[in-house]
């Protein structure tokens, strides 16, 4: 599947973006596409959502640099809009921070929202990342092993059934004993590659040997590679997902 991401700078162009996507939706091997509503009626408007999986982004209020950055309420979707739109699931940001209190209110919205999703049988997709703000408000997010499997087994515990729940999870090192924290089908966070795509594509394919791995959810890897080839960047990558 494509993400959307939410850097501003990168995808400013939404026309630029939007034909990006398109490319990309052209593969044959690409599921679908997670994205907020705006993103997503533009496809649907562009015919680019038949036979596709469509996951409908649900929240991301806490903007990168705000004050209020780690109070991630939710500001799109919600489960009944994504039922009523014909979507297949929403997706959700859980960054837990043991030194900020909004991380309190976070909670309790994935977990309504993962209970109302599976009540009617709607995929959740939770984003557990570890998080921690900084004595000067700087929000750091850690990849560390310890720190995953601790946020793992939380977004693992949340709602009423697990039922409907699939987690989007970093990729490290040391994905095996990671994802031992948990049995739920999991999809790889794609992250920014930088200048070394080659890099992020072997940690990708060694985790997508792991049994629960179900798949990678990729955004700005594959729409902007480094060298403006989208079609090239999205098969390599379909290719390691399905072979």
């Amino acid at each position: 599947a494509l993400k959307v991401g939410s850097d501003p700078l990168a995808m400013a162009d939404r026309r630029d973006l939007l034909a990006r996507l398109l490319v990309a939706l052209d593969q044959p091997k690409v599921d679908g596409v997670l994205a907020a509503p705006d993103v997503l009626e533009d496809l649907l408007l562009l015919g680019a959502l038949e036979r596709r999986v469509a996951i409908g982004s649900m929240n991301r209020g806490g903007l990168p640099g705000a004050t209020w950055e780690l109070d991630d309420r939710f500001t799109a979707y919600d489960p009944d809009a994504i039922a009523r739109g014909g979507l297949d699931g929403g997706k959700m940001l859980l960054r837990l921070a043991l030194n900020d209190p909004g991380t309190a209110a976070t909670l309790e919205g994935c977990a309504r929202a993962i209970t109302s999703l599976a009540k009617q049988q709607l995929l959740a997709m939770v984003e557990p990342l570890p998080a921690c703000r900084d004595p000067d408000g700087t929000v750091r997010i850690s990849k560390e092993p310890d720190d995953l499997i601790k946020v793992i087994s939380v977004a693992s515990g949340l709602g009423n059934t697990s039922a409907y729940t699939w987690l989007k999870v970093h990729v490290t090192d040391d994905m095996e004993r990671v994802l031992s924290a948990t049995t739920l089908p999991t999809l790889l966070l794609g992250g920014d590659p930088g200048s070394r795509p080659a890099e992020v594509f072997e940690g990708w394919r060694r985790a997508l040997r792991l049994p629960q791995v179900r798949g990678l959810v990729a955004g700005r890897a594959l729409l902007y590679p480094p060298d403006g080839d989208v079609a090239a960047a999205v098969a390599v990558a379909a290719e390691l997902v399905h072979g």
